[in-house]
């Protein structure tokens, strides 16, 4: 009788202890979330500073030769240099590299998101340089890709940022502007678009239509969401904050 009090009384702590145990599981693992999403946009403000970035890679060379020109880069070139692939290739007896890699490398990695990475030589990010879908963490605001004002006037579906992005060009606060959230990249493979991009309905280009927004609501039903000041924020409804710059394009 002693045995199954005793029993009885450790079944009950364990049903009382278990709920709360899975809370601090959760808030550790957005934390831990929110943690990668903050450097990966400490090293965004360090690219985009003219400065103090490091070597920008191909965005280096002139216009004309098909890069970006001086103090001028491209949002998939930092991604890139993120996830160390395309020209910023480091295995040249490799045609592929699964993260986590031998050494422990893993960037740009919500703890949430299982399965390995698989790096592609000589494939840019949005290109099949990174998949598959289902493994990918986080994508970056499509506005700060393509441009609506650049896509009316010209063939080049690209925007070259400058280190003005850092200010919002004078047009938003940084502390607005959406620089990367988690991405369901399950929902991205069903739509057969690049988790690496994300972004909600536009107002003023029929080019950024729903088939973008694919927001992976993983942390308790809340996507975090980073931006160009470095804070990272958590919301249900990324879409519908008051005052987020989701409509931003740059214009410099």
């Amino acid at each position: 009788m002693e045995v199954l009090v005793v029993v009885a009384i450790l079944a009950t702590l364990i049903a009382l202890l278990l709920p709360a145990a899975r809370g601090a599981i959760s808030t550790a693992r957005t934390f831990k979330c929110q943690m990668s999403q903050r450097s990966v946009a400490f090293d965004f403000q360090v690219w985009a500073d003219d400065t103090l970035h490091p070597a920008r890679g191909d965005d280096e060379l002139p216009v004309a030769q098909g890069g970006a020109g001086r103090n001028r880069f491209r949002l998939e070139t930092f991604m890139e240099s993120q996830y160390g692939i395309d020209e910023f290739w480091s295995e040249p007896n490799l045609n592929t590299i699964r993260l986590p890699d031998r050494s422990g490398r893993d960037p740009m990695r919500c703890v949430e998101v299982p399965g390995e990475v698989v790096l592609t030589r000589f494939a840019p990010c949005s290109q099949g340089g990174v998949g598959p879908a289902t493994s990918v963490s986080y994508g970056f605001n499509i506005r700060l890709q393509w441009s609506d004002r650049l896509y009316q006037n010209t063939n080049n579906f690209q925007v070259t940022l400058t280190s003005a992005v850092l200010e919002g060009y004078g047009e938003v606060s940084p502390a607005t502007l959406p620089l990367l959230l988690d991405v369901d990249g399950r929902k991205a493979q069903e739509m057969d678009r690049s988790p690496v991009f994300t972004g909600p309905l536009g107002n003023s280009d029929p080019m950024f239509y729903d088939g973008w927004w694919f927001p992976g609501k993983r942390h308790a039903g809340k996507v975090n969401v980073a931006f160009v000041d470095g804070h990272v924020s958590t919301t249900p409804d990324p879409e519908h904050e008051a005052g987020w710059s989701w409509d931003f394009a740059p214009s410099h």
